[in-house]
């Protein structure tokens, strides 16, 4: 054997996977296919929102504060700048049923938090604007967590702890036997009596069962130079989530001073194979981002000043993917927007569920096997 376990795919949920055994005992050997760090990946692009209030359902909180805690403590013992507390502002009608998910959310766990009337919105966070009858609420549990600090501080633990890490090594084909998994590279084939799988939109080829399950979204990323960086540092313009009519947008204050990443979600189409990700915008869906966003936040120029394109699994029901596929073969992805700020919780279910120990969490709804039921 060549380990207890190959992972193969070393992004945020596989990195912190390869940690978590390698701190228990277990021989680990990460697959990546590109260099460990790049710039392709789900995770990639400066920034991730953080939300304890979640407008996707409040049976995830659990997962988000006991997420939140890894990742604080993670950023406390490291040097680099992982997770940054500005609270989140979700903006919307109030009787919006995401808003209303949103409320439900900071019922359940009692998430310190502040609820804006319109007026009140207005006079606060007045870099917001075309508000109607729109409320917020502020998660002051939320905030701009950095993903590639955040990768490669995990991964440089999982080494620390006696994980072995290859980058640039694409996995061809997985087959599983009745006392292992071989893995095989263009190097050869190695052999583990676990495999965990969590390669993002490469998945599906690697496992084809769960193929016709699996959808390749594009996911643009947009950042703004604003006249006046002040107005959007984080003490004064919380991360943001924001809901107006058939325009859904989300942002995070400057973190470099300079620039303010503000999203758009656009619908580009789905794709069927990784090599059909075009990573450049076009002219005109540029135009059409920048128009939509300058119009609700002015202070932003109508004009991207940098933009970045990668590309998430989603499956039909927008619930991730994870949990035992088979014997020795576990799998997370489908993250389907669930992604990075998950990672403590996510990586320790693909650990746990590997080594055949009970995960803290009911992961009975992320189970594999409710496609085939």
């Amino acid at each position: 054997m060549d380990a207890d376990v190959i992972i193969i795919g070393l992004g945020a949920a596989g990195s912190y996977a390869a940690w978590n055994l390698a701190c228990n005992g277990a021989s680990v050997l990460g697959l990546e296919a590109q260099t460990l760090i790049h710039d392709d990946g789900a995770y990639s692009g400066e920034s991730r929102l953080f939300r304890a209030a979640y407008h996707e359902g409040s049976h995830y909180v659990p997962l988000l504060l006991a997420a939140r805690h890894a990742w604080l403590e993670l950023a406390e013992e490291s040097r680099a700048p992982i997770f940054q507390s500005t609270g989140v502002l979700s903006i919307g009608s109030p009787d919006d049923p995401r808003l209303e998910q949103v409320r439900r959310s900071l019922a359940q766990a009692d998430i310190p938090h502040a609820a804006l009337s319109t007026a009140e919105l207005r006079s606060r966070y007045p870099q917001h604007e075309q508000l109607t009858d729109e409320i917020a609420v502020l998660d002051e549990l939320g905030g701009a967590l950095r993903p590639e600090s955040a990768v490669t501080e995990i991964q440089r633990r999982a080494s620390a702890a006696g994980a072995e890490l290859r980058g640039s090594t694409p996995v061809l084909s997985i087959e599983e036997t009745a006392g292992s998994v071989h893995v095989t590279t263009a190097e050869g084939t190695l052999s583990a009596k676990q495999v965990i799988v969590s390669a993002g939109i490469w998945t599906p080829r690697l496992l084809p069962a769960l193929s016709p399950h699996l959808t390749i979204k594009p996911i643009a990323l947009t950042w703004f130079a604003p006249e006046n960086p002040q107005d959007f540092a984080p003490e004064v313009f919380p991360a943001f989530i924001r809901d107006h009519g058939n325009v859904h947008i989300f942002g995070v204050p400057t973190l470099d001073g300079s620039l303010v990443k503000a999203g758009y979600d656009a619908k580009w189409g789905d794709i069927d194979a990784p090599e059909q990700l075009d990573r450049r915008l076009s002219v005109a869906e540029r135009a059409k981002i920048s128009h939509d966003i300058h119009a609700l936040i002015p202070g932003l120029p109508d004009a991207i000043a940098k933009h970045s394109v990668h590309a998430d699994l989603f499956t039909f029901d927008k619930t991730p993917i994870i949990g035992r596929l088979s014997d020795r073969i576990t799998v997370g992805t489908g993250y389907s927007g669930h992604g990075f700020k998950f990672t403590p919780v996510f990586g320790d279910i693909l650990a746990d569920t590997a080594l055949g120990r009970t995960p803290e969490f009911d992961t009975s709804p992320f189970a594999p096997h409710r496609f085939s039921a």
